[in-house]
């Protein structure tokens, strides 16, 4: 199998991995905005895990006197189309921005909302603040060590595994890179703004004839997700707790993000828009996600009770034993270009599960 190298920077830190190559598909490359109901709409914003420069999706809901918005995007040249996308749908002022979660590819943007809308508040969840505080003032330094990292293996000829990078490989490396540096040249200007107000559990607000619920389930991908609920219109806006078409799952609270699944599937909604992909329009990728992350806790629980304790094993010891291809045909079907995102949430799913083991 042809391999290339992959860059994948979710959760601030880069992961390298051998995947066959695919063309970028059409719907990475475009920007894509779906209207849910009136004065709802969800924007799935251009890019690709190749690079790391994708941002998550944002969704807009305008009210009778105001406008909350979920999530700001990453590079700043989307965040702006966003507002402009906004002015041409209202003249309303976006009051409230929340933040689902403490990744970037989230909330790079709240600094350009701050700009374009001096009253706004900007909401997370208590712990979400704490870990943003911590993380987003260092992001644009993490993006240039990121470059130099990826200039190194084209410097040396090797990849981080210390091997010669074959030819094909470097090509795809020099491509990576010629698209990063654009891009870091607008991040770099970043100035980070965290969250103005915290909660702990639930909370609600009315924009004007449309009631938006501000929600914490449990812990999943981090320890503060947030998802945003319209009872009326039966929408939910979960952030990365759900991904199509494959989950984002190298972080997080495995065995909880069950549960956290659970209490989102009891929710009374129809509409799921998730951290990245397309919207869901019912519950079964949300309960197939739960099923998956049940199978895998289950199978590793088995292996730890023949085997030992995880803290007296090594995760290469145990991760043979979870066999998750059942799940793939339901999560990728045929399409091979998705094979490489399946092979990294899977060992993600594994990974987190024995850490979590190694802790009891």
């Amino acid at each position: 199998m042809k391999s290339k190298f992959r860059f994948h920077f979710a959760y601030l830190f880069l992961i390298s991995c051998l995947v066959s190559s695919k063309p970028l598909a059409a719907e990475e490359s475009s920007r894509k905005v779906t209207k849910l109901a009136d004065g709802i709409y969800a924007i799935e914003h251009p890019g690709h895990r190749q690079d790391g420069l994708f941002s998550g999706n944002t969704t807009v809901i305008i009210g009778a006197r105001q406008v909350f918005v979920v999530d700001s995007a990453y590079l700043p040249s989307v965040t702006r189309e966003d507002i402009a996308q906004i002015r041409r749908w209202t003249n309303k002022p976006v009051t409230f921005l929340l933040n689902t979660h403490f990744h970037n590819d989230h909330n790079l943007g709240n600094s350009l909302y701050v700009d374009a809308f001096p009253a706004i508040t900007i909401i997370a969840h208590t712990e979400t603040k704490k870990t943003m505080d911590m993380f987003g003032p260092g992001s644009a330094d993490r993006e240039e060590h990121t470059n130099i990292r990826i200039q190194k293996y084209l410097d040396t000829g090797k990849g981080p595994d210390g091997k010669p990078l074959p030819t094909e490989d470097t090509e795809y490396v020099k491509k990576v890179l010629n698209e990063r540096k654009p891009y870091y040249d607008e991040i770099k200007k970043f100035r980070y703004q965290g969250p103005t107000l915290t909660f702990e559990r639930d909370f609600s607000l009315d924009l004007g004839d449309r009631q938006v619920e501000i929600k914490f389930l449990g812990r999943g991908n981090t320890a503060g997700d947030a998802v945003v609920y319209l009872p009326k219109e039966k929408i939910v806006v979960v952030g990365d707790l759900v991904g199509t078409p494959v989950p984002l799952a190298n972080d997080g609270y495995a065995t909880e993000w069950i549960q956290t699944l659970n209490n989102l599937s009891k929710l009374d909604a129809e509409t799921f828009v998730p951290g990245h992909g397309s919207v869901l329009h019912d519950k079964s990728r949300i309960l197939l996600f739960r099923d998956l992350l049940q199978s895998a806790s289950d199978q590793m629980n088995a292996k730890l009770m023949q085997t030992g304790p995880a803290m007296s094993r090594t995760l290469d010891e145990v991760k043979g034993s979870i066999d998750l291809k059942p799940f793939r045909q339901r999560f990728i079907g045929n399409d091979e270009s998705l094979a490489p995102e399946w092979d990294e949430f899977t060992n993600g799913v594994i990974k987190i599960l024995f850490e979590e083991a190694s802790l009891r």
